[in-house]
């Protein structure tokens, strides 16, 4: 049994242009089965409704049609058990840095001994233990994403869901911070649903690639990933698949939009 599932969904918006209403399809008929423990990596074509299907995914939207299914139970609604990491790390910056990795602890009534247990593991985890009493304001970009993770990773949910973590930043940060997510998922074993817009991203962190037409987002194609771990960025190796998920962008990118 999967997972996860997304089952025929769909997502529409009514908007008002020129006195007109008009309702835009964001998605449509999205039909996606993820495995326990898998990494799987979506990218499409910008304004193709990725980041719709994760926030439906974590109950943050309402599909307009179809259902999301997580261990054989339909959710509908925001829990602990499905964690989103956003592009922008969403820290509380008058908090310090340990004080940011308890919050949802905290929220969930642990006490402060175990919850500053729990808090380092996952911050030895990051590499961050020597800056457990920084505030968040004095790390930079890659730290605070570190940060992030580890807070997400410390609720423990079934299911970890990135909307382009690692996109504001620089390449040498985000190179490092790929090989660092798949040492952090091989030890953790969470299953994991990576929205990026660059192939290379997509093929060195995903179990499978699924590839995103354009506007109404629908899956146009799963690409299976059967290469060695960690993957570096720059692996020749990876080549061939980075090529399969280009050859299924490109269509796409003809028809006016843009993947890096």
């Amino acid at each position: 049994m999967a997972k996860l599932e997304a089952r025929n969904i769909g997502k529409h918006f009514t908007t008002v242009q020129g006195g007109q209403v008009q309702e835009v399809s964001a998605i449509k008929n999205i039909n996606l089965s993820i495995e326990d423990g898998q990494f799987v990596s979506i990218v499409g074509p910008s304004g193709c409704g990725k980041s719709t299907l994760l926030n439906i995914l974590a109950g943050l939207d309402k599909p307009s049609e179809g259902e999301v299914i997580l261990d054989g139970r339909p959710v509908s609604e925001t829990g602990p058990d499905r964690i989103m990491v956003f592009q922008e790390n969403a820290l509380f910056p008058w908090l310090k840095v340990q004080d940011n990795v308890e919050f949802g602890l905290m929220v969930k009534g642990l006490g402060k001994e175990k919850r500053s247990e729990i808090a380092m593991q996952y911050l030895d985890m990051m590499q961050l233990t020597k800056f457990a009493d920084a505030y968040t304001y004095q790390l930079s970009g890659g730290m605070k994403q570190r940060v992030a993770i580890a807070r997400s990773l410390a609720i423990d949910p079934e299911v970890l869901l990135m909307d382009e973590p690692f996109a504001s930043l620089d390449s040498q940060t985000r190179d490092l911070l790929l090989v660092e997510l798949q040492l952090i998922w091989a030890r953790t074993k969470k299953t994991i649903v990576f929205i990026t817009h660059n192939i290379t991203e997509s093929v060195c962190l995903g179990d499978k690639v699924v590839v995103f037409t354009k506007r109404p987002g629908t899956v146009k194609k799963e690409i299976p990933i059967d290469y060695r771990r960690p993957r570096l960025p720059e692996d020749e190796g990876l080549r061939p698949f980075q090529r399969q998920v280009l050859e299924q962008l490109k269509g796409e990118i003809a028809k006016g939009d843009e993947v890096s």
